[in-house]
Order: structure tokens, then C-alpha cells, then sequence
């Protein structure tokens, strides 16, 4: 394997990552609120939009990693991964 070929697998891996982060913070946050509307009773339409807009963003980017390369869909899945740890964390610490 050639310099630019590990250079672009490693660009790749870390830009799958971060993706995989960010959307990761946006699936849970859109889960908080999804639970939070849900529990006040204020209808069904925007947690069933969330919901879905959730679920879609989480398969595209992974689905985009797959495309990229296996070691990509690792480091979007584990950026995910992340993300639920800081969101349970983050709602740790605002419980108690």
C-alpha cells in the first residue's frame, strides 16, 4: 500500500468518525425531545417526524461509512458509541 493510499484510508476513517459523532449527539438529543414530548402528551406528529429523522440520519451515515471501507464503518460506529456516552453522562450529571 502506497503513502497516499494510507493517507486517504486514515481521512476517511477519522471523517467517518466525527460524522458518525456528530449524528450520534443528534440522534440523542432528538431522542431526549422525542421522550420528552411524548411523556407531556402534546401529540404524535413531531416525535413520530423525529423518530424517523433519526433513524434515517444513523443508517445513511453508517451506510456511507460501509461504502467507504470497513475500517470506516468502525470509526463512524464507534464515534456513535461515543456520543451515547457523552449524552449519558451529560444527563447524569443534570440528574444529580
Amino acid at each position: 500500500m502506497n503513502p497516499v493510499a494510507i493517507i486517504r484510508l486514515l481521512m476517511g476513517t477519522l471523517t467517518m468518525g466525527a460524522a458518525g459523532f456528530a449524528v450520534g449527539v443528534l440522534y440523542f438529543a432528538a431522542l431526549w425531545r422525542t421522550a420528552q414530548r411524548l411523556t407531556a402528551r402534546d401529540g404524535w406528529l413531531e416525535p413520530a417526524i423525529l423518530t424517523v429523522g433519526r433513524f434515517s440520519a444513523a443508517l445513511g451515515v453508517l451506510i456511507l461509512a460501509a461504502k467507504v471501507s470497513a475500517l470506516a464503518l468502525l470509526s463512524a460506529f464507534l464515534g456513535f458509541l461515543l456520543a451515547r456516552g457523552v449524552a449519558l453522562r451529560t444527563l447524569q450529571r443534570a440528574a444529580g
